[in-house]
């Protein structure tokens, strides 16, 4: 089998893999410890409030998905998103297991994120800006949806300064495993209705 097929690639974050392009290599990650965005303790800087208050932006879900994966791959220091990564990940979309978030500025797609979806779990993938602080509204825009939407686990698999500003947090594998099992157990739903039609990215 493909290991890149939807039934394959959902089965490895049901056991806590992800893929990642290395060298031009495929290789499965399971990193240990495991980072994770705690969804009831979530630190929104008071800049970002404001500035989301100001509605400068607006938040879009799963209308241009296959443009967020391929602006996350667009970097100039490389990335680990490969021309097969992006393919699987549209697939997986179009299964209904994969979204976007975005945030657009007028009729300017300013920055967004994608992830995957599985049971009451959302596996962040990748995030881009074009505009300052677009990523960051797209994060935030994400946490109110899941928390909505009664998710228990936001996996972001790797901590870094950015995440961590927001109150990302590093768990044992064994710890992240067990809240994975408990989440699978679980049925949410990010975004309510169909795929939106993507013919317009």
């Amino acid at each position: 089998m493909d290991p890149l097929e939807p039934a394959f690639l959902l089965s490895a974050y049901a056991h806590g893999y992800f893929p990642m392009n290395i060298e031009g290599e495929l290789c499965w990650l399971s990193p240990d410890p495991r980072a994770i965005l705690p969804l009831d303790a979530v630190h929104v800087p008071r800049t970002l409030r404001q500035l989301m208050r100001q509605n400068r932006f607006e938040v879009r879900y799963d209308t241009c998905y296959a443009e967020i994966v391929r602006a996350c791959a667009d970097r100039p220091d490389g990335t680990w998103i490969s021309p097969d990564i992006i393919a699987a990940y549209v697939r997986l979309h179009e299964f209904g297991y994969a979204h976007s978030i975005e945030v657009w500025a007028g009729d300017e797609l300013a920055g967004g994120l994608y992830g995957v979806r599985l049971g009451a779990a959302f596996f962040g993938e990748s995030m881009f800006h074009r505009r300052r602080d677009a990523s960051k509204v797209a994060l935030v825009a994400l946490v109110e949806r899941m928390r909505a939407a009664g998710f228990t686990l936001l996996d972001v698999q790797y901590a870094n300064q950015h995440l961590e500003r927001f109150g990302v947090v590093q768990i044992p594998k064994t710890e992240y495993l067990a809240r994975l099992s408990d989440a699978l157990k679980q049925s949410c739903t990010l975004v309510p209705g169909p795929v939106a039609d993507e013919s317009g990215c």
